[in-house]
């Protein structure tokens, strides 16, 4: 192999490098956003993949996917409370949890939608 085919390949495993290291940090992100929904209690009423008292953080990704305002509008609901969008059972309002916990776990649940 020449220099040249050498400087490709070096090159080539520095991308494949920082591709791993990028998806490495996005699933400890991931990981970090789950145990900050059980930390704040969410996941009594609410699981990433099914439907428990309250939607699948799945399928508020699909509902609200696209949708500009949606961040902000879950946030104040999650702050708040709310009742109605999912079924009859009220949300309860969560106004101990800091705001930038809740920006963090609803851009979480948001980053779900596929």
């Amino acid at each position: 192999m020449d220099r040249r085919d050498q400087r490709f390949q070096r090159i080539g495993e520095d991308r494949i490098a920082a591709v791993a290291a990028g998806l490495m940090t996005m699933a400890g992100m991931a990981g970090a956003n789950q145990a900050l929904a059980e930390k704040q209690g969410c996941t009594a009423c609410h699981q990433v993949d099914k439907k428990v008292i309250g939607p699948a953080y799945n399928d508020v990704a699909k509902k609200y996917k696209g949708d500009k305002g949606a961040a902000a509008m879950l946030a104040t609901k999650v702050k708040k409370g709310g009742v109605g969008v999912w079924g009859p059972i009220p949300m309860p309002p969560n106004d101990k949890v800091s705001e930038a916990d809740v920006k963090t776990l609803v851009d979480w649940v948001l980053s779900l939608a596929k």
